[in-house]
């Protein structure tokens, strides 16, 4: 069988991860850098793919082979534009959380090897999941993940990590669970049809009844829900993100639950158009609710992490907003919303774990005057907050912006009341800043060291990348707008045209 670009993709982290367990246990450095070094080039081949799709189409990189032929599953990879850019955003962000959690595992309580080898193994899974266009296929992959992530937060997080871990497991089985149902559900039908298939290019030919599609699609959005987290499902994540390392937490907020979100797009809205259009009234609700929940106990928040958690709430109620606004405007927004999120909120963690390394604590109040003494530390603090507010220049908030266009085009309400959303951003986000940075410098603060040269190394990218995409985002914009065009052309609905006042002079 010959490998396509996807598999190579896909197996590239694997073969690090194993690479990695096999240094031996004394020689730490080695593993951190041969796991390094397999990152680094699987983010040099993810920019090739990139590329290629840019120049060459989804065409050059779809690859089908039977799986398990009794079951019409196959091992099926493509990619379209909302794929190509998650792709993208967790081969670029692997290796800098590992470089920026160079030392975060050496706690003596698992071997610091291990933590870097499920690090890779997270990658490759997730890069599957991405990739699959078989439904089976993306389930398996999609269950997989859970497994190096309760490692990750179970083995080197915090003093509640086993309770973190724990109950990140079950929500995310249950939701798992539930898409099964709908899994078998699907297989019946294509096996009623003549042809047991999971391939999306067999299953969106399917017929279904009203009754059927509705049910179907509520398996597959109750665990996108969980894992993007929607409030009521989003509980596990504050205990995740508050007890994981930094690290951890940026590929679980920046890669992991954006698979929830890209499940909508690619799922929901590919499979069961007509279910999604009957659900988006309740949807969009759920979703305000996310926006304005996630931010009002943003605010009341004493424990940093805790904090970054519940806005990644708030960030994601946008996206999802975007989503079932049904506008090409939305969709493209919301994609572009999940790339930027997981920039700005890497540099935001990766930061504020600099911080609680240095300091030992994670609570706002035994900071204090942080800038007077590791100004570069709260510089770049300070730019990864209004990264995270959506200042205008900085990428997030063109993503934002053409959401809540899309929203209002078609909801004006809910767009009206979601604007509540960007204040409150601005008043969690400042108010931390404040109590964290400014004012006198507190005990145990004026010995606090700046940033060294591989913690700025790691952060200078991010910086990099939300500045360069907030003033020029067409080659990404480019990149997702065919993928939200065939979208809208399966779900059957079109944008609304402006409407232009005449007045009696014109007429």
């Amino acid at each position: 069988m010959k490998i396509g670009w996807l598999t190579l993709l896909l197996l590239l982290p694997f073969v690090g991860a194993l690479a990695t367990m096999l240094v031996p246990k004394a020689k730490a450095l080695v593993a951190k850098q041969v796991a390094l070094a397999f990152s680094l080039v699987t983010l040099v081949l993810t920019a090739i793919v990139a590329v290629g799709y840019h120049q060459d189409g989804a065409e050059k990189y779809a690859e089908s082979h039977t799986w398990i032929k009794a079951f019409g599953a196959n091992y099926a990879l493509g990619l379209d534009g909302v794929g190509v850019v998650l792709v993208v955003l967790t081969a670029l962000l692997t290796p800098i959380v590992i470089i920026a959690s160079w030392n975060d595992a050496d706690n003596g309580r698992w071997s610091s090897k291990s933590f870097f080898a499920w690090i890779l193994a997270l990658e490759a899974l997730s890069i599957g999941v991405f990739a699959a266009t078989d439904v089976f296929l993306f389930y398996v992959l999609f269950e997989a993940t859970l497994i190096p992530m309760y490692f990750l937060i179970g083995g080197f997080g915090g003093a509640q990590r086993s309770y973190a871990a724990v109950k990140f497991l079950l929500y995310s089985l249950l939701g798992g669970l539930l898409m099964l149902a709908s899994v078998v559900g699907l297989y019946v039908l294509s096996a009623r049809a003549g042809d047991p298939s999971y391939l999306l290019t067999d299953l969106v030919k399917l017929d279904m009844s009203e009754n059927t599609e509705r049910w179907l699609f509520l398996g597959f959005f109750f665990a996108f829900a969980v894992k993007a987290p929607m409030v009521p499902f989003h509980t596990w994540l504050p205990d995740a993100a508050g007890e994981a390392t930094p690290g951890t937490s940026v590929l679980l907020v920046g890669i992991l639950d954006k698979i929830g979100t890209f499940g909508m797009i690619r799922f929901c809205l590919g499979l069961f158009p007509n279910a999604s259009e009957w659900a988006t009234p309740v949807v969009l609700v759920l979703a305000l609710i996310s926006v304005l929940y996630g931010a009002l106990l943003a605010i009341g928040q004493t424990d940093i992490k805790r904090l970054i958690a519940y806005t990644s709430i708030s960030h994601f109620g946008f996206i999802v907003m975007g989503i079932f606004a049904l506008t090409s405007q939305g969709l493209v927004g919301s994609t572009l919303y999940m790339f930027n999120h997981g920039l700005s909120t890497a540099a935001l963690f990766l930061v504020a774990g600099y911080l609680i390394s240095r300091r030992g604590s994670a609570r706002i109040a035994d900071y204090g005057g942080v800038e007077k003494v590791a100004p570069v530390l709260a510089g770049t603090f300070l730019f990864a907050g209004l990264s995270s507010l959506a200042l205008p220049g900085l990428s997030p908030f063109i993503s934002e912006f053409m959401v809540l266009a899309g929203v209002f085009s078609k909801h004006k309400v809910i767009a009206v009341i979601a604007v509540v959303g960007i204040v409150l951003a601005a008043l969690y986000i400042l108010l931390m800043y404040q109590r964290t940075m400014t004012g006198p410098v507190r005990e145990g603060i004026e010995k606090l060291t700046d940033l060294n040269k591989r913690e700025i190394f790691a952060i200078v990218p991010l910086v990099v990348l939300i500045i360069g995409l907030g003033i020029f985002p067409k080659p990404v914009v480019d990149i997702i707008k065919p993928a939200v065009e065939s979208t809208m052309q399966r779900v059957g609905v079109t944008d609304k045209a402006p409407q232009i006042p005449v007045t009696e002079g014109q007429k």
